[in-house]
């Protein structure tokens, strides 16, 4: 991959095979504590985009959304959606593609598979927030639902928070088993992995420093109960996204501080959408930034109601672009014709047209 010139193609675009050879390169470690980073730096600087909440269309099998963002400088956005049937027509359960675009002039600088990087950056952010919230001595945690996600989170937790012990429950043991195997694959710094399949939510919790909820289930369901927490856990709630999808108890809630990630997005699709809109709750930007206490005491009860945020996707695809150039990963595609007259657009079209029926015959 060369770098554009002036007169050649002036978007990257990264497809999941060259998002999967820039891991390769940087190494998975790497990638989520880079990303981790990234994410740091961009919500220490939250007051400068304008946000919104995630534009949604949602139907009986799932809900397909768009996730815009800027600061000005740059706009980006995701198109991202969540069918939890789609195994039964061989397709994943969330599939995404984004773009990052320069703001002073509309050009399109990066476009890119999100379904991967998705991947990485919901595990950077899980682990980025469990630094704020969670007890510093934390080292076991429970992982209830074990589908593409799950992956993911583990080696997140394991890389970022020295999380060693891992209990894994799926309604599906098969999916448990799958987790488990590609666990014992994965290369790791520190020592191993210790990896335990459990019959039930509640052995899995039991004694937990940390409890992750990233299941897929379309409705309202108690993954936890409130009788399964224990003072001093963090529950990193990842799998409710979308209005009428729970996993947690409402009285969870209550008996812990919440933080979440953009209220006005929060309420509407996270767990606290079981609670009045005046139930309190603290932005994680807060914490990060110092304005505002995360855990203060060992026996806090703590809860990330993550539903993923727009500003999550533009660190993301930050990263990727910086990377992707500095390690030559990916092509330049023309997405703007390129016309020497930009007024041109017919003359130009005329060109090309004359330049396919040469070249076929």
């Amino acid at each position: 991959m060369h770098v554009p010139a002036s007169a050649q193609p002036r978007t990257l675009f990264l497809d999941t095979h060259d998002v999967a050879r820039l891991i390769g390169i940087l190494g998975l470690p790497a990638c989520l504590k880079s990303l981790a980073g990234m994410l740091r730096a961009d919500y220490l600087r939250w007051q400068e985009f304008d946000k919104e909440a995630r534009i949604a269309a949602y139907s009986e099998e799932g809900t397909i959304e768009l996730m815009p963002i800027t600061d000005g400088t740059h706009y980006s956005f995701k198109c991202v959606n969540g069918h939890p049937g789609n195994g039964r027509h061989g397709l994943p359960t969330v599939m995404a593609m984004g773009a990052l675009l320069d703001c002073d002039t509309g050009a399109v600088r990066l476009l890119s598979e999100l379904t991967l990087t998705t991947a990485l950056r919901t595990a950077a952010m899980s682990a980025l927030a469990a630094q704020a919230l969670a007890r510093r001595d934390s080292h076991s945690m429970a992982l209830i639902g074990n589908g593409a996600q799950s992956d993911f989170q583990a080696l997140a937790f394991a890389c970022l928070l020295g999380v060693r012990e891992l209990r894994l429950y799926d309604l599906d043991r098969h999916a448990s088993e799958r987790l488990a195997r590609n666990l014992a694959a994965a290369e790791l710094p520190g020592r191993p992995l210790s990896v335990r399949i459990c019959d039930s939510a509640a052995q899995a919790v039991r004694g937990a420093d940390i409890v992750t909820t990233v299941t897929a289930f379309q409705g309202q369901a108690r993954v936890l109960d409130a009788g399964l927490i224990e003072p001093g856990m963090h529950l990193n709630a990842v799998g409710g996204d979308c209005p009428g999808k729970t996993e947690l108890d409402p009285a969870i809630l209550d008996r812990a501080d919440v933080f979440v990630e953009f209220p006005p997005q929060t309420r509407k699709e996270g767990e606290i959408q079981q609670k009045p809109v005046d139930f309190p709750v603290t932005e994680l930007w807060r914490v990060l930034s110092g304005e505002q206490p995360g855990r203060t005491r060992a026996e806090q009860v703590t809860v990330f109601d993550s539903v993923g945020f727009a500003l999550e996707d533009y660190s993301a695809l930050r990263f990727l672009h910086a990377q992707a150039q500095a390690h030559q990963v990916g092509r330049w595609v023309d997405v703007e014709p390129g016309q020497a007259d930009p007024r041109d657009l017919y003359g130009w079209l005329r060109g090309e047209i004359h330049a396919a029926s040469a070249l076929a015959s």
